[in-house]
């Protein structure tokens, strides 16, 4: 039985290393779980088109929304692990929604394994040029001056976008209400004609619109000021502590996929985000590629949910 058991292992290495030669031979999916024009979208196709012309094979987005990535996260931890169907995962999805909603349909830990992260960004307090707040301090003075008057939205319950929004409410001591939606391109119409008083956007999507003068930016969630826009202060400056909600995004695959294959992703998407172009393209985004180790990325994942996890309990947030 030991024999045989060793003969299977070593088998199924050979297996693996195989399917890794050929790997891919059909087209692959890569499932992101919010709107086509986010951040997690733009991300995606990003890397995505260069590891189509990398591998020879087509990568096909599919944009699944629902549950801040809960539900295209559910269809890649139950497809087959194959390196067919792969997840653009966010932060949002992996590490905070499993505190946040009161059933995952999925284990982040147990039913993935990690790739690579493609690149964090941080968010940005804006307001609609009718708020007259030309600081985070005259946002507060007028939320204090008018309570539950105030509305700000967001990507979804239970994104980074999300997050900043109820630390601010906490920190601030102010009573504003929380509208989710589909994604953070779904947020601007309502804030760009002010239907909505404030929101916490990725850069990706809210740097043009403060740079064509249609919103008023105040402040960065990031714990450093960002390159692209400089001229905003951080949420530290202006007066809370060790405030940061940024977001990454990162490449998944389903648990049980070949090593080989997972190396195989790995060592392509880290050769696509060292390339010049990318880099580039990124930074005017407001993105800055990372490209760390399948373990390092683990890392991350196991570091982050437990402080997240003591957040969003303080802040008393659930979702159905």
């Amino acid at each position: 039985m030991r024999t045989l058991c060793v003969a299977l292992v070593a088998l199924s290495a050979l297996t693996g290393a195989a399917g890794a030669q050929t790997y891919p031979d059909r087209p692959i999916r890569l499932l992101v779980g919010f709107a086509a024009g986010g951040p997690t979208d733009i991300a995606a196709r990003a890397v995505g088109d260069k590891l189509s012309e990398v591998l020879g094979k087509p990568v096909i987005i599919e944009n699944i929304t629902g549950a801040a990535g809960n539900v295209a996260a559910e269809r890649v931890a139950k497809s087959a692990p194959d390196g067919y169907t792969l997840l653009a995962a966010a932060s949002a999805t992996i590490v905070t929604n499993p505190s946040i909603y009161q059933k995952v349909p999925f284990d982040p830990v147990k039913d993935f394994a990690p790739i690579t992260q493609i690149c964090t960004t941080p968010n940005v307090l804006v307001v609609p040029n009718d708020v007259p707040a030309k600081s985070v301090a005259e946002l507060v003075a007028l939320a204090k001056a008018q309570p539950g008057r105030f509305a700000y939205g967001s990507a979804g319950v239970g994104t980074s976008q999300h997050l900043a929004g109820e630390l601010f409410k906490v920190m601030a001591g102010i009573d504003i209400a929380h509208v989710p939606y589909r994604g953070i391109a779904a947020v601007v119409p309502d804030l760009i004609a002010g239907r909505l008083t404030l929101a916490f956007g990725n850069i990706s999507a809210m740097q043009p619109l403060v740079r064509e003068g249609k919103v008023r930016g105040l402040a960065m969630t990031s714990p450093r000021r960002w390159g692209t826009m400089p001229e905003l202060p951080t949420m530290i400056e202006a007066g809370f502590k060790d405030f940061d909600s940024s977001a990454w995004f990162g490449l998944m695959t389903p648990a049980g996929t070949p090593q080989p294959i997972i190396d195989k992703l790995h060592q392509e998407t880290v050769k696509i985000l060292a390339r010049a172009d990318i880099r580039k393209r990124f930074e005017e985004l407001g993105m800055e590629p990372i490209g760390n180790t399948p373990a390092e990325f683990a890392t991350v994942i196991a570091t982050e949910t437990p402080h997240w996890a003591k957040v969003i309990k303080d802040a008393g947030i659930k979702a159905e």
